[in-house]
C-alpha cells in the first residue's frame, strides 16, 4: 500500500512487551545484542524442536527412523549449536543434565506416538494473519506441526514445550499464540473447519487439547490489534522485576535490576 508501511509482529514480540517493557525496549527498539546468547533451557528447546522436525520429515520422505536414530540426530544438533557460555540459572545442574533430560523427552514422545499415523501435513509452517481492514498490521509465526485428523475430520496445531512448568487450564485457555495460528488455518481451509490446539508438555509427558470458537477468535484479533496500538503509543518502557529476570539475557545491563 503506497505511503503506508506494513507492521509485522510476532507472538514473542507481544509477550515480551507484556512481560517486561524494558526488555522490549532493549530487544526491539534499541536492538541491543545481549552478552549472554541464551539460556541452556532455550538451547534444549531448540534442539528438541529440531529433532522432532527431523523425525516427522524422515517419516514423510523415507520412513520411520528408529529411536536410536532420533537420539543420534538430537546429539549432533546439541553439539553443533552448543556454547559453553549458555546461562545455567540452577547451579544444581550442568549442561549434561539438560542434554539427558532431552533424551528422555524424545524417547517418551517416540514411544507414545509411534507409529506416527496422525497424518502430518506440514512442519514449521509459516503463517501470516492480517489484523486490520487496511492490511497494515500483521502477525507472523511458525506452526511446529500441522496435521489433519482423519478420524475427527479436524486440523490439529501441535506445539512442543520443554519447560518444567505445567500451566493451569485457565492459562491454556488464555494462550494467544496457538489461537492466532488457528485463525490462519481457518482462513486457509474454511471458517467452518474444526481446529484443535494441542500442546505437548514433554517434561510431564502430557498432551493438552482445546478448541476456540469463531467468535473467540474474532475477539482475539481485535484484542491483538489493540495491544499493538498500545505498544506503538508507548513512550516510557519501565522494567518489571519477576522470577523471569533470572533467565533474562539483558540482566547485566538492566537499569531495573542493577
Amino acid at each position: 500500500m503506497p505511503g503506508k508501511k506494513e507492521k509485522i509482529y510476532s507472538h514473542s514480540r507481544l509477550s515480551t512487551f507484556e512481560q517486561c517493557q524494558l526488555k522490549f525496549r532493549y530487544r526491539y527498539i534499541e536492538k541491543i545484542i545481549p552478552e549472554v546468547e541464551k539460556s541452556i533451557e532455550a538451547h534444549l528447546g531448540h534442539c528438541i524442536h529440531c529433532a522432532l522436525e527431523w523425525l516427522y520429515t524422515q517419516i514423510k520422505e523415507k520412513g520411520t527412523p528408529s529411536p536410536d536414530d532420533l537420539i543420534i540426530y538430537y546429539s549432533e544438533i546439541w553439539k553443533k549449536d552448543y556454547n559453553p557460555n549458555f546461562l545455567i540459572v540452577d547451579n544444581r545442574f550442568v549442561a549434561r543434565d539438560y542434554f539427558n533430560k532431552g533424551v528422555g523427552f524424545l524417547v517418551n514422545y517416540y514411544l507414545e506416538h509411534k507409529p506416527f499415523d496422525d497424518n502430518t501435513l506440514e512442519l514449521e509452517k509459516k503463517i501470516v494473519i492480517i489484523l486490520d481492514e487496511e492490511g497494515l498490521y500483521k502477525i507472523q509465526g511458525f506452526i511446529d506441526r500441522l496435521s489433519y485428523n482423519l478420524k475427527t475430520n479436524e486440523y490439529e496445531i501441535h506445539d512442543y514445550k520443554t519447560a518444567n512448568y505445567l500451566p493451569t487450564q485457565e492459562k491454556i485457555e488464555q494462550d494467544r499464540q496457538l489461537a492466532l495460528y488457528s485463525i490462519a488455518i481457518k482462513e486457509l481451509f474454511g471458517q467452518e473447519k474444526e481446529v484443535s490446539l494441542i500442546w505437548h508438555y514433554l517434561a510431564h509427558n502430557k498432551k493438552i487439547r482445546i478448541k476456540k470458537t469463531n467468535e473467540q477468535l474474532e475477539n482475539l484479533k481485535k484484542e491483538t490489534l489493540e495491544l499493538i496500538k498500545k505498544i506503538e503509543a508507548t513512550e516510557e518502557f519501565p522494567g518489571n522485576k519477576s522470577p523471569l529476570c533470572n533467565w533474562c539475557e539483558y540482566r547485566s545491563i538492566c537499569e531495573e535490576w542493577n
